[in-house]
């Protein structure tokens, strides 16, 4: 067999091998073997009760309901591997910032603030993926940024309690209005 021949099989099997490859969101101690999941792995020969049985306990360390991304490397012979990532960053933003939602108009309305310090912790938990070894803190610190601004979070230098009591009563009331808005503009088929 030819070299050629011989690296043409090789990249087949590896191609074979990539299309193995699971990546989703599970939350943390919660995976069911219904829809999303159970279909997706059921396809590819895996048994769910027991993926789900060994993603819970592996994940029992863990805040419940944490959504995090994993990669399924699934076997020829039907085992698998789980590798786990950190929670994402709008996560961990809006959990920093105390919402529950971004902003519906990320420019227009700011619905939290951070500070640098919460910027640069959660810049220092995502540094722990894999994909981010080689990434500078200070990218990764503006990319955090860049994802707070994204969602309708501002980031500030500091902010004392008695900054913060007004704004978050300012906050409430905007995000009713504007879910108001939103609301009626779905009634009149606005948006959909």
């Amino acid at each position: 067999m030819s070299k050629v021949a011989r690296r043409g099989k090789e990249a087949a099997k590896q191609a074979v091998q990539l299309n193995n490859v699971i990546k989703t969101y599970i939350k943390a101690g919660r995976a069911a073997p219904g829809p999303p999941l159970g279909p997706v792995l059921g396809q590819r020969g895996i048994a769910i009760g027991q993926f789900c049985k060994d993603f819970n306990d592996k994940t029992k360390h863990i805040k419940p309901g944490v959504p995090l991304p994993c990669s399924i490397y699934i076997n020829p012979d039907r085992s698998y591997d789980i590798k786990f990532n950190t929670p994402p960053v709008s996560y961990f933003l809006k959990l920093a910032a105390g919402m529950h939602k971004g902003a519906y108009q990320p420019g227009k309305h700011i619905l939290g603030k951070i500070t640098l310090k919460q910027v640069y912790e959660i810049a220092t938990i995502k540094k722990q993926d894999e994909n981010m070894e080689l990434v500078t803190m200070e990218t990764l610190c503006k990319q955090v940024i860049g994802s707070a601004r994204s969602i309708g979070i501002e980031v500030v230098r500091t902010v004392t309690a008695e900054e913060l009591a007004p704004f978050l009563e300012e906050v409430e009331e905007t995000r009713k209005v504007v879910e108001e808005e939103f609301a009626a503009l779905k009634l009149e088929g606005g948006m959909k």
